[in-house]
């Protein structure tokens, strides 16, 4: 909080809840991964800690404030601040995520560090390096969540494999150099500090600085650089004076315990208390609640905040039932995914997805209301439910050997179209032998014509129709009286009584039986006569040509499939 509080200043104001913001991206980025949280806020300022406590804050003289406190107790710290605020603000936010809060008695990284040490909790999550002098075995700082992201970890065991320095030698350099407790020692650098914890040993170090204070400090460095003056202050912390003529913040040696005392026994509170105990237990997230806190904080809509909650909470819920088939199948029990008393979160795998070179699968989920589907990493998926990727793929292969059985043969489909082409020019034959017989009952002209008018026809051999272009007759009376006969195609030929204007008749509709009587324009009412345009019964020489080609179409298709 105190980083965020840090950013939220630099960049705008506290209005923006952008500390409060980046808590909430931090939170769901460690629920996805399935991290027990457990919020621990400071309690009173320790008596010890007075004068850090007023120097950062810039307040007035130290020894002026440290003499209002003549009993040397801890101090409540003030709840209307605005880190005080800010600290409440976070609160209400982790306990709708399902995250309890310890309120502790004094330093937020005593508690931290008893609940690490007596194994309570895996690390703990701090940016103050004193959490180990606490006795913190695993220490989490400089967090960077998302894709790329990554931790930095400290682990109490490497720092004893590698350094040599175990939490009394760090107890003793932290008086020597400096801490919230102490300001150090002049006089003292990191490297004389460290030469004289390791010249006296881890087991002994703090019992020796206990009994005999600084005078154990003098015969070390004494030891080496006796009467020797340092040269050069600038360059080499160790040099700013002789050691005989040191001066110490540290008026009585009794401070020494003061501050040893405090990183040994520090005021928290116990592993068996009721208090730990409470914030130990597994609390679910309150949706409704959380949708107030966002709206009221951040503005925003309660389909905003389930979009970036639930996917994470669905994940988490995916990676406890993988542990729980994990932990089974340690034990040696085998169970199907359908007879685990859990159920599964998946219920089904839609498709395969790849994010920035990463496999994912997309699910449905079981039992997440306002989540349907999310995308999920397939190796999570895989240590999950397995048995969820067998049936997608059994699934999609059957829907590959469905299409391929839907998709019909070329041979097969070649064959159809030649059996449909040959049905549509058998037709098409049937069509023009009806139509030669219908041609030798037709009218012709007779007298009027000194031979027979062809029929165009043309053949559709997509439609298998056969189609009779006839045209039009023109019908023309001059003054005179006599009339002017001529056409453009063959059918029904038929005159008309006189008439002073030339007029088209329509001869494709079946001519009528009796004197048809049609009222022109000019209200006059002629008789058209019905003529028969040939006197034989025979087919025209036309139609038994185009027969003919017909038929030597179709036997030439025949043998082409043949």
């Amino acid at each position: 909080m105190v980083q965020l509080q840090n950013v939220n200043k630099s960049h705008c104001p506290t209005n923006d809840k952008l500390y409060l913001k980046g808590l909430f991206h931090r939170l769901r980025a460690l629920i996805a991964l399935n991290c027990s949280l457990i919020f621990v806020t400071d309690g009173a300022i320790p008596a010890i800690k007075l004068s850090t406590y007023r120097r950062r804050l810039n307040v007035g003289n130290e020894a002026i404030q440290d003499a209002g406190n003549p009993r040397n107790v801890s101090v409540k710290r003030n709840k209307g601040s605005e880190f005080s605020c800010m600290i409440k603000e976070a609160k209400f936010l982790g306990v709708a995520l399902g995250v309890p809060c310890l309120d502790g008695i004094e330093e937020a990284e005593a508690q931290c560090a008893l609940l690490n040490s007596e194994s309570l909790c895996d690390g703990c999550f701090t940016s103050d390096s004193d959490a180990f002098l606490f006795g913190a075995r695993t220490v989490y700082r400089d967090i960077c969540l998302g894709e790329g992201g990554y931790v930095v970890c400290y682990e109490m065991d490497d720092i004893e494999r590698q350094l040599g320095f175990g939490r009394n030698s760090l107890i003793t350099l932290a008086i020597l150099l400096g801490s919230d407790y102490t300001q150090g020692i002049r006089g003292f650098g990191p490297e004389s500090a460290c030469q004289i914890v390791k010249s006296i040993g881890e087991s002994a170090v703090l019992q020796r600085f206990a009994s005999e204070g600084l005078s154990i400090a003098k015969k070390q460095k004494s030891s080496k650089k006796k009467g020797q003056m340092y040269k050069d202050k600038k360059n080499n912390a160790d040099s700013e004076r002789d050691f005989n003529g040191i001066e110490c913040d540290l008026a009585v040696d009794n401070k020494f315990l003061q501050v040893i005392n405090a990183y040994l026994m520090p005021k928290c509170h116990s592993a068996d208390s009721d208090a730990v105990h409470r914030v130990l237990a597994l609390y679910p997230f309150n949706h409704s609640q959380l949708h107030q806190i966002c709206a009221q904080f951040f503005d925003w809509p309660p389909e905003k905040t389930d979009e970036y909650i639930l996917p994470k909470i669905a994940e988490r819920n995916l990676r406890r039932f993988a542990n729980l088939r994990s932990t089974s199948s340690e034990l040696g029990l085998h169970l199907p995914i359908n007879e685990i008393p859990v159920k599964c979160p998946i219920s089904s795998i839609i498709k395969q997805r790849k994010f920035q070179g990463r496999d994912y699968f997309e699910v449905s989920w079981e039992d997440m209301d306002g989540l349907k589907a999310s995308a999920v990493p397939a190796d999570l998926v895989e240590s999950a439910c397995p048995e969820k990727i067998l049936e997608f793929h059994e699934r999609k292969a059957e829907k590959q050997k469905a299409a391929r059985r839907s998709r019909p043969k070329q041979s097969n489909k070649r064959a159809a179209e030649m059996k449909e082409i040959e049905d549509k020019l058998h037709k098409l034959l049937l069509d023009i032998e009806q139509e030669s017989s219908t041609t030798s009952n037709a009218v012709s002209l007779g007298a009027l014509l000194p031979q027979k008018i062809p029929t165009n026809a043309h053949v559709d051999l997509d439609e298998g129709r056969l189609h009779l272009n006839a045209k039009s007759v023109r019908i023309s009376r001059k003054d005179n009286g006599s009339s002017n006969v001529g056409s453009s195609g063959s059918g029904y030929y038929s005159t008309a009584s006189a008439s002073l204007e030339t007029e088209i008749i329509d001869l494709v509709s079946p001519p009528p039986r009796v004197h048809s009587h049609e009222v022109l324009k000019c209200q006059e009412v002629r008789n058209i006569d019905v003529i028969e345009l040939s006197d034989t019964d025979d087919a025209s020489p036309e139609h038994a040509r185009k027969a003919r080609e017909l038929r030597l179409f179709m036997a030439s298709v025949r043998d082409e499939n043949l």
